[in-house]
């Protein structure tokens, strides 16, 4: 049976064993040893003053010496010589085993165990030429296990540090697996498909059972995954080939048409222009997801990038008489890839100049963040367009995910642009966040990473010989 239950149940038996085994160790560390050494001392003097008691005076004397020595020291003692007990009376039992050698007495490991009595023997060959044995009772003395009053404070305390011991041992091997599968899910939710909890255990249990359905799932997921990736770039290759076709086809169309088909092929044209952009995105798509193989890192400047972004955005949209302001207040190195951190910027302030106002302006600013060292890169691109609603705020990140399908088709947008830019910020460590502005329109902030040790000049050099 290979179950929670069981485990639990032998931990319990093992606590109480524990206990048990505990408790009887420090019975016999804090027993009264002072008082059994000092008797255990005085235990030949005892005897021979016994003795000699009984050889001069007899029972009599003997009884009155004894007597004396329970008025003292506190003690029973009994003597024995070869013919048995020379008490006059019968003697409990336990004094005539140790006086035999039956019973192991409190110099010995075995006598110290004994929960009731602390027994000292001695013995000597008196005058009269016989064999004489004196057996001391001492007081039991206070029980090790209780205190004072019968508190058991001692045993109180035994308890829980022997069933502590055990419950700390059993949380650590029941919270193993939970903490290996919060780890491997912390992975899983940051993009780490291959991540797993399974640690090798074929044990049997609930907890292990619960690891290993994780860790198929994962592999599910992770099959899925890769399996759309693959999709989406076997699409995007094939779509190119008869796209290229229709392309060529266009242009000799052209030349054979007159004037009236104009309108239709510059129609044609651009639905091939938007297919081919859309095509251009899903493969950027793909190879973003797979990883970050495929990414050139260089340290550079993301302010430099910021202000072209800016300046091209600000050409765009002169006809929609709305205006572009770029604000840089920090240098801000980084390492990444150009091209993507070019590419992510660009598809927010692109968004940000499709849907601001006319005749409003977008603002850019870049700065450093003012926490933690060294600190990020933050770059807030804010429009004055319509916003977006708070529902759907976490969701303009996805894939051809779009508000308003209208709108979309209006501005020629494809629901493509973000995600790209979520994908590329993860590839570099970064994050990307959107808000509603208070004073009106859509703020989106991206945050990257900075790499202190780089100044501008070393950016430049790295990426001069880069392109070399």
């Amino acid at each position: 049976m290979k179950s929670l239950f069981l485990k639990i149940f032998l931990s319990f038996w093992l606590a109480q064993a524990l206990f048990l085994v505990l408790a009887i160790l420090v019975t016999i560390a804090l027993r009264p040893t002072r008082q059994i050494s000092q008797v255990e001392a005085l235990q030949p003097k005892f005897l021979s003053e016994a003795v000699d008691a009984y050889q001069t005076g007899g029972s009599d004397k003997l009884h009155a010496y004894l007597h004396s020595l329970h008025e003292s020291q506190h003690v029973r003692p009994f003597l024995f010589n070869d013919g048995g007990n020379l008490m006059g009376h019968p003697v409990p039992p336990w004094i005539d085993e140790a006086a035999h050698g039956r019973r192991a007495t409190a110099d010995s490991f075995f006598g110290r165990m004994s929960p009731h009595f602390h027994l000292l023997k001695a013995s000597m060959i008196g005058p009269d030429g016989q064999h004489y044995t004196l057996v001391t009772e001492l007081p039991p003395g206070q029980n090790a296990m209780f205190g004072p009053g019968g508190i058991p404070g001692l045993g109180i305390i035994i308890a829980v540090i022997s069933s502590g011991l055990v419950c700390y041992l059993l949380a650590q091997f029941l919270t193993s697996p939970v903490v290996r599968l919060r780890q491997a899910t912390q992975k899983l939710a940051a993009g780490d498909l291959s991540a797993r909890a399974g640690g090798g255990s074929n044990s049997g249990d609930e907890m292990s059972q619960l690891v290993r359905d994780f860790d198929v799932m994962a592999e599910q997921i992770e099959n899925l995954v890769h399996a759309q990736s693959r999709l989406l770039k076997d699409i995007s290759h094939e779509l190119r080939s008869p796209l290229a076709r229709l392309t060529v086809a266009l242009e000799l169309a052209r030349q054979r048409t007159g004037a009236d088909a104009k309108g239709v092929l510059d129609r044609i044209d651009l639905e091939s222009h938007r297919m081919n952009e859309l095509i251009g995105s899903l493969t950027t798509i793909a190879r973003l997801e797979s990883g970050a193989g495929s990414t050139r890192k260089i340290p550079l400047q993301l302010e430099d990038i910021v202000e072209e972004v800016a300046r091209d955005s600000a050409f765009e949209c002169q006809g929609r008489s709305c205006q572009v302001e770029c604000e840089i207040l920090d240098e801000l190195p980084v390492n990444g890839d150009p091209s993507l951190l070019h590419s992510a910027i660009e598809n927010v302030a692109r968004n940000a100049t499709r849907y601001t106002l006319p005749g409003t302006t977008v603002r850019i600013r870049a700065e450093k963040s003012a926490v933690g060292t060294p600190g990020e890169a933050v770059v807030r691109i804010t429009d004055a367009g319509p916003g977006v609603p708070e529902s759907e705020l976490g969701k303009i990140f996805r894939p051809f995910y779009r508000i308003d399908d209208a709108r979309g088709r209006a501005t020629g947008g494809v629901g493509l642009g973000l995600a790209i830019t979520e994908q590329a910020l993860r590839l570099h460590g970064g994050s990307v966040r959107a808000s509603n502005s208070p004073e009106g329109g859509l703020s989106v902030e991206i945050r990257i990473p900075l790499q202190p040790s780089v100044t501008k000049n070393q950016g430049d050099a790295v990426a001069a010989m880069e392109s070399q």
